[in-house]
């Protein structure tokens, strides 16, 4: 039975896009703040897009709603990816070393934080705390597997 085979690559454009603070501390966390939230504002307008287009219809309230949760969203997963990056960098100057160590620790003080600031009892600031380290030793795990 013949057979055909589907091949090429995908590309997308790349943009670069820098703020220098003067701080190194600043650059990553400003730096994971754009990427992050860019990322969950796209999300969000991907969505909004679908639900537009399934429905037929789309109005000035529904724009302004999308709009209103791109930029929640957007600033919700950026802080928390500036809070990380900020904290992954300083655990990195603190220890003197650069390894897998700093994204545990630095993923547990952004999920602590993050956690406590959102007025979560003990518990469950000490599980935000422990899963996000985990997320990022997972995450920093696989980055340097691929």
């Amino acid at each position: 039975m013949p057979r055909s085979v589907l091949s090429g690559t995908i590309s997308s454009p790349k943009i670069d896009v820098v703020i220098d603070t003067g701080n190194p501390f600043l650059n990553r966390t400003v730096d994971g703040f754009l990427r992050i939230g860019t990322v969950a504002a796209s999300k969000v307008a991907v969505e909004e897009t679908y639900h537009c287009m399934d429905k037929g219809s789309i109005s000035k309230g529904k724009l302004e709603a999308a709009l209103k949760k791109m930029c929640k969203e957007g600033v919700y997963w950026g802080t928390a990816a500036g809070v990380y990056a900020g904290m992954e960098y300083g655990v990195e100057r603190i220890r003197g070393k650069r390894d897998w160590k700093n994204a545990t620790l630095g993923g547990a003080i952004s999920g602590l934080l993050i956690s406590a600031a959102s007025n979560n009892g003990r518990d469950k600031v000490i599980k935000d705390a422990i899963t996000a380290g985990a997320v990022a030793t997972a995450a920093e795990f696989i980055n340097y597997f691929t």
